[in-house]
């Protein structure tokens, strides 16, 4: 391509390698926090006093209805003694356990009654009937879903460098400030992105296909 700085591309790969190491890091811990927040929602909005779901899911509302960059901004300010990784981690977390829930409640909708019949006619607990039947099916037809919120999570990492995350987005800045080649660096950056995510969206797709059948 004319007027591309090859050379460019080869000393930015390190750093954004770095910042990529970043970004996966935010990412597998937000989903961690999203998957176990959210599934914790899914039951509480489940509870029979409404003193536990209103309040669930008021707050539940709220984050889905403000942007996560102003969630990021937010809980920046609120809590600047705290690294800003483990800031980024809890809100892409918490914004994205508000869909997580939503999720998970479907999939708990969509276990047959029978089930649920079944496990009063044997008597078993209420820990025993989640544990052991409704969680287990619940969780299986939610993978695929919850595996494609990973995948969009990932793709909005970049926002985390707006707290100061030196993630691969904010090491691609850094480096197109310092030597002006923005269009080099960023096209890198795009095609991190794409390797890392196409494959993952192919995966997700497989498996959405096997557990259909």
């Amino acid at each position: 391509m004319n007027g591309f700085d090859w050379n460019a591309v080869g000393e930015s790969l390190p750093l954004l390698l770095e910042g990529f190491r970043v970004t996966l890091l935010a990412t597998v811990l937000g989903t961690l926090v999203a998957a176990v927040l959210g599934l914790a929602v899914a039951m509480a909005g489940r509870a029979p006093s409404k003193l536990v779901t209103v309040p669930v899911r008021l707050v539940t509302e709220f984050v889905r209805s403000t942007p996560l960059l102003v969630q990021l901004v937010g809980a920046a300010a609120l809590f600047n003694t705290v690294e800003p990784l483990y800031i980024g981690i809890a809100v892409l977390g918490v914004h994205y356990a508000a869909y997580t829930s939503e999720v998970y409640r479907a999939g708990i909708d969509g276990v047959p009654k029978g089930q649920w019949e079944a496990c009063r006619a044997l008597s078993l607990s209420p820990r025993r009937t989640w544990q052991a039947v409704i969680l287990p099916q619940a969780v299986r037809n939610v993978l695929p879903a919850l595996g494609n919120y990973a995948i969009s999570m990932f793709k909005e990492t970049p926002f985390l460098a707006v707290i100061t995350v030196q993630e691969m987005v904010f090491e691609a800045r850094k480096y197109g400030a310092e030597h002006f080649a923005y269009t080099e660096v960023f096209t890198l950056a795009g095609l991190v992105f794409l390797v890392a995510s196409y494959p993952t969206s192919l995966l997700m797709r497989k498996l959405e296909k096997r557990l259909g059948h």
